[in-house]
């Protein structure tokens, strides 16, 4: 179970005895020699702006369920964790707030490309497919309606902003960025995750209908980084009530975009509070959706 310390939300660590890499929209990254400790806050980040309101307990579920998923396709590809329970040694002062919200991880040489993967047409591919009749360049049959299973899962890269807004790429623009070889490899390794996690997501009765994936380098290795198939790089839809033709009810922060949306939020920093209903009822989300694809409850790794 978690200790009363994790029962709150943290929204930036302080860790003076250690060296402060850099934050990101959700994760705190700090240097030990050859390793990285990343550590997930509750930060939520809505259409590329960091929100003020933190989420309870977001951090862990998205420590704890990218752990899952870098446990179970092992196989596909390699990830860089190498532990997420050794917070011994410098970083024994700390290890009260790292307790299931951080990982020691390898460094990489990170590839500069976000690996999306569309299953089902919604958000940012269906407003492209409204106005093109594709996505990344990739045409699709006409007449597709909002949150349609595509005919076969499409690989559509981004650009990677550290702020600001990822901008999507064609394939032949990621060739020119990293090369022919890595980014056909970037792509069969993202479509290849997808295909075993959907599996796997759809015995528990939940739809992925898009997520994204980064890789690093160690030399011509291809390694899994960041975060793995979380509510937040994903969407997570309920199988059971899924009904093409409209915005789909949602395990991730989807229920926060809607929020945003329906106040008329012009999508510009800063972002606005949340209010008490909505963090409580993102949290409950983040929640189930770690128990279904898990099978256990957060806090009963």
């Amino acid at each position: 179970m978690a200790s009363p310390q994790m029962n709150r939300a943290i929204s930036q660590t302080d860790f003076p005895g250690l060296k402060l890499r850099g934050r990101g929209k959700v994760r705190d990254i700090y240097e030990l020699g050859d390793r990285l400790l990343i550590v997930a806050t509750d930060r939520l980040s809505a259409f590329d702006v960091v929100l003020p309101t933190p989420i309870t307990d977001k951090g862990r579920v998205l420590t704890q369920l990218s752990l899952f998923w870098f446990d179970k396709l092992a196989d596909v590809v390699p990830n860089h964790v190498l532990s997420a329970k050794d917070f011994g040694g410098e970083l024994a002062p700390y290890a009260a707030s790292l307790e299931g919200r951080a990982m020691l991880v390898r460094r990489t040489e990170p590839v500069p490309i976000e690996c999306v993967v569309r299953g089902y047409i919604s958000g940012s591919g269906w407003k492209d497919y409204q106005k093109t009749g594709a996505i990344c360049g990739i045409s699709l049959p006409s007449g597709l309606h909002e949150s349609d299973k595509l005919p076969e899962p499409i690989f559509t890269p981004s650009t990677k902003a550290t702020t600001g807004h990822d901008e999507n790429i064609s394939f032949e623009e990621t060739v020119s960025r990293v090369g022919k070889g890595l980014a056909e490899r970037l792509r069969d390794t993202t479509l290849a995750i997808y295909k075993r996690a959907s599996e796997h997501a759809a015995k528990h009765g939940i739809i992925i209908a898009d997520t994204k994936f980064e890789f690093g380098l160690i030399g011509d290795e291809l390694i899994w980084i960041d975060e793995a198939l979380t509510p937040d790089s994903s969407r997570f839809w309920p199988a059971d009530q899924y009904a093409p033709g409209k915005a789909q009810p949602s395990f991730d922060k989807q229920y926060v975009r809607d929020y945003l949306e329906r106040i008329g939020w012009n999508k510009q920093p800063p972002g606005p509070a949340l209010p008490p209903d909505v963090v409580a009822g993102t949290t409950e989300k983040y929640r189930e959706a770690y128990q279904r694809i898990t099978g256990h409850a957060l806090g009963l790794e």
